[in-house]
């Protein structure tokens, strides 16, 4: 681990889930779970390394469950990924990485598992940033099968509006366009790879990572 990493570095929900565990344990942890995050972006494997090693002394808290699934996804063992999503599902009780799980399903070559999974959740009982995500796995699940038309409806979800922008907007918005690119209508594409441009800059302008809306003025398929 890095020399600086601390354990309050942690999120505090991650954190709470620890208390189960003894002081020295939960800080030795909660430090592993920090370098995850850390380096996830720049050394997948490493982040999963120091997730396993949580694992290896809290192998029944939730979080730690899901950060190996995490780790394993990104580093390319959707296999490792999916069962141990399953666990942190079962731990959890939270529905919140299905569409990491049916990216899996996707990335095991079984798109038609993909969406019996996805279709176990009832989609009105998920976070609004969690159904954009599930909407977009079962888009390309059924792009996996060569159902375009059902990929492109996959997406035509109420979240699919070009006038605000939520951090999930630009993934949803270059979704829609490369289903539509697929189906030949090259116009549409442009006018929505154009706006998912235009929802990252707003965000990146608001600060990144944000829960509210952020309004912004989308050009028409004119301009």
């Amino acid at each position: 681990m890095d020399e600086d990493v601390t354990p309050q570095e942690l999120e505090r929900s991650a954190w709470r889930e620890l208390k189960a565990l003894t002081k020295e344990n939960a800080e030795w942890v909660a430090g592993h779970l920090v370098m995850a995050s850390r380096v996830i972006d720049d050394d997948p494997e490493r982040a999963h390394k120091h997730a396993v090693a949580a694992a290896r002394r809290a192998g029944r808290i939730p979080v730690v469950r899901e950060t190996v699934g995490i780790t394993a996804y990104l580093a390319g063992d959707f296999a490792l990924a999916l069962r141990e999503l399953r666990t942190y599902r079962r731990l959890s009780g939270s529905d919140d990485q299905i569409p990491l799980m049916v990216d899996c399903e996707r990335g095991l070559g079984r798109p038609q598992k993909a969406l019996e999974l996805a279709g176990e959740v009832t989609r009105a009982s998920l976070p609004e940033a969690v159904q954009v995500e599930l909407a977009i796995a079962r888009s390309g699940a059924r792009l996996d099968m060569g159902k375009t038309e059902l990929a492109l409806g996959e997406l035509e979800i109420p979240q699919l509006s070009a006038d605000v922008a939520f951090s999930y907007s630009p993934a949803l918005f270059d979704s829609y366009a490369i289903v539509l690119a697929e189906l030949g209508r090259d116009d549409e594409a442009a006018a929505w790879g154009r706006r998912a441009n235009i929802a990252a800059e707003a965000l990146r302008e608001a600060g990144g990572d944000i829960d509210d809306m952020v309004v912004v003025e989308i050009p028409g398929d004119e301009d």
